[in-house]
């Protein structure tokens, strides 16, 4: 099969959830044999329009990555780049204005349009770009979202439930079986430590139980660290609290298998890789439960996992989880591994290339 992925910003120009996502997904097909080309902005240097990485190739449709928001120019090019890339499948970002070219290119070369929501739009943006999200929405052929959380705020701009389905993002198991254990994290949290990331909420609870014998282990950096670290001064745990910044997920991991609670406060979060990550290494999860983040599917049917809604239920559930026994591996999440969720992708472009008429 050869899909064409549609994403002006590759994750190699910025790295996010989103981007990180449609990387992945086009390097798990091209190594299951299938062709995966990303219409893209150039990233490379050279004046050289494609460029092969890990068994993708990258075909630039602009030369100049957008310097605010997505190009018109971007747009423009795009029909032409999709008839000349031949797909069997579209695969596209889900920013408005390169759906709605995508889609109008996806007729002329007789492929299904599949929409890959990663993020629920934020109110202030939706409002302001509500035709352009419901007319997205309502376009493609199949949505897939990476939790039901997304789902429900696509179907809220216009999409039949009936084509949205959920595709959540995958961990690498045999990694995590695999990894060594890096003991002397009793508490993890990881997470990049900007506006959403609510990290005050474990330290509060934290800070509540300073009478006991514990250690704690912050991954991740951002433009709100500094006023994490003084809060840990002021609440004077900071002796027992350390920022590591960001990490590969390959030293993540061993920090996973060796901590016994990872505790997720996000308020925003389209799908928690890093609490999949660490449920899979054998962590007890504590979830506090935000209405913009889907966290708390991960954990509604374990037994090994804490739901809270308050600073005092947070607390109360650190303590809990700390008599839970510790595991290395939880298997329970083996169904997470990269290649069963690309079956689901596989299933998605089949069942659209089958309704669309082409088999």
């Amino acid at each position: 099969m050869r899909v064409a992925f549609v994403a002006e910003v590759t994750a190699q120009l910025e790295s996010t959830g989103a981007t990180r996502r449609l990387r992945r997904t086009a390097e798990l097909l091209a190594g299951r044999g299938h062709d995966a080309v990303v219409l893209c902005s150039q990233w490379w240097d050279g004046d050289h329009a494609t460029f092969e990485q890990d068994d993708v190739t990258y075909r630039a449709v602009t030369t100049e990555p957008p310097e605010e928001g997505p190009s018109r120019r971007f747009a423009m090019a795009l029909p032409g780049a999709l008839r000349r890339a031949k797909p069997d499948v579209v695969h596209a970002a889900a920013v408005p204005k390169h759906v709605l070219a995508a889609k109008t290119a996806s007729a002329l070369v007789r492929a299904p349009l599949v929409v890959d929501w990663y993020d629920a739009p934020r109110a202030e943006t939706a409002e302001a770009n509500a035709r352009g999200l419901r007319m997205a929405a309502r376009a493609a052929d199949e949505i897939v979202a990476p939790s039901e959380t997304v789902k429900t705020r696509v179907r809220e701009l216009g999409a039949s439930g009936d084509d949205v389905r959920v595709v959540p993002n995958g961990i690498d198991v045999d990694a995590i079986r695999e990894a060594q254990v890096v003991e002397g994290a009793d508490v993890v949290y990881s997470r990049r430590l900007d506006e959403d990331a609510n990290l005050e909420s474990l330290l509060l609870a934290l800070a509540e139980l300073r009478d006991r014998d514990w250690n704690a282990v912050v991954i991740g950096d951002g433009p709100e660290r500094d006023g994490y670290e003084r809060q840990t001064r002021d609440l004077r745990i900071d002796d027992r609290v350390e920022f590591t910044g960001s990490q590969p997920v390959e030293k993540r991991i061993p920090v996973f298998k060796g901590a016994h609670v990872y505790v997720q406060t996000a308020r925003r979060e389209a799908f928690p890789t890093d609490l999949l990550r660490a449920l899979a290494c054998g962590c007890s999860g504590v979830v506090e439960y935000h209405v913009d983040s889907s966290a708390h599917e991960l954990v509604e049917n374990e037994d090994r996992t804490f739901r809270t809604t308050s600073e005092q239920e947070l607390t109360e559930a650190l303590v809990a989880a700390a008599d839970l026994e510790p595991l290395a591996v939880n298997e329970a999440f083996a169904d997470y591994d990269h290649q069963r969720v690309l079956e689901r992708y596989l299933d998605c472009y089949r069942d659209v290339r089958d309704s669309f008429g082409l088999f």
